[in-house]
């Protein structure tokens, strides 16, 4: 049995902290064999869509054994966990990849997911579950949202890990010629969400996997910062599930399921859903080092009880 895992270089993988390397190492384990490539490395031959694609041994990290073109219908999974933006490249990837997936090749996560569910907008899906939320690109629109609300955070759509994410109260200075900028001069939506005081005492990355929440970590903000992504300094501790968060994944369950969603990740804010990661969502070394589990390879079981 063959798992590909298309994702950024492996170069630029750090196996202390990358949730990729967590999934490629547990596959290992499962005595399967493990191949990458990015999205680049894809190509199409009439019907058939091949990967020109290393095959590696990522226990500990890691050592590169043989390189060859495969077709992907060769293959038992394909992972897709190139990083954001959600850019052409990436786009042209997924429509390749739903020809293994015509083949019979599961595909994790579903390549029309991936374009459909766009990380901020796709939890708009379950707005009553969240902080009052506006997305536009009228500068008008977005200031009077800020000012009805007080304070308020703006999410560039296609950002990752925190960035570009801006905190602004109805008395900011600059405030127009900020939403301006980010806007590009109203050509692109934004979202503007309002600011949950409570992000200081974290924001919860819960992992959602066939459609049951799997492990979590709460993340507290840097000193001096309101975002607690990881990526930004934030700071992983352990916690466990409220009921509101129990809840809200609950609601989210089947639909995620229907839509051929496996591997999830969800930000609640204070019993509020912020966001839903459908494309590689990260979270697993940190939950796995608080919870002493072995998160990766429950994963690794459960799809392969799906394939199998």
């Amino acid at each position: 049995m063959k798992f590909l895992f298309v994702i950024d270089p492996i170069k630029n993988i750090n196996p202390e902290k990358d949730s990729s390397a967590a999934l490629m190492q547990a596959t290992h384990k499962k005595k399967v064999e493990v191949w990458v490539c990015t999205p680049q490395d894809l190509e199409a031959r009439g019907d058939e869509v091949w990967a020109s694609c290393i095959n590696i041994e990522p226990t500990p990290w890691i050592e590169l054994k043989e390189n060859k073109c495969i077709p992907l219908a060769k293959f038992s999974c394909i992972w897709m966990r190139k990083d954001p933006p959600v850019d052409e490249g990436y786009l042209y990837a997924t429509h390749l990849l739903e020809v293994a997936e015509r083949k019979g090749v599961k595909v994790v996560n579903k390549p029309s997911s991936l374009r459909a569910w766009n990380e901020k907008l796709g939890a708009l899906r379950y707005s009553h579950l969240m902080a009052p939320t506006i997305v536009a690109s009228k500068v008008n629109d977005l200031i009077n949202f800020a000012q009805a609300n007080e304070e308020v955070v703006i999410k560039p759509l296609g950002g990752k890990g925190g960035q570009g994410v801006i905190r602004l109260n109805k008395n900011s200075p600059g405030s127009r010629a900020i939403i301006e900028l980010i806007t590009s001069q109203e050509q692109l939506p934004v979202m503007m969400q309002k600011f949950i005081p409570e992000v200081q005492n974290g924001d919860k990355r819960i992992i959602i996997v066939d459609g049951k929440p799997l492990g979590a970590i709460n993340r507290i903000p840097n000193q001096g910062d309101f975002r607690s992504n990881l990526a930004m300094g934030g700071k992983a501790e352990k916690t466990f599930l409220s009921n509101a968060e129990k809840s809200i994944c609950l609601e989210l369950s089947e639909h995620l399921q229907e839509e051929g969603l496996f591997f999830v990740g969800i930000d609640v804010i204070n019993g509020m859903l912020s966001e839903i990661n459908v494309t590689s969502p990260t979270g697993l070394r940190e939950i796995e080092k608080l919870s002493n589990r072995n998160i990766s390879e429950e994963v690794i079981g459960k799809l392969l009880n799906i394939i199998n």
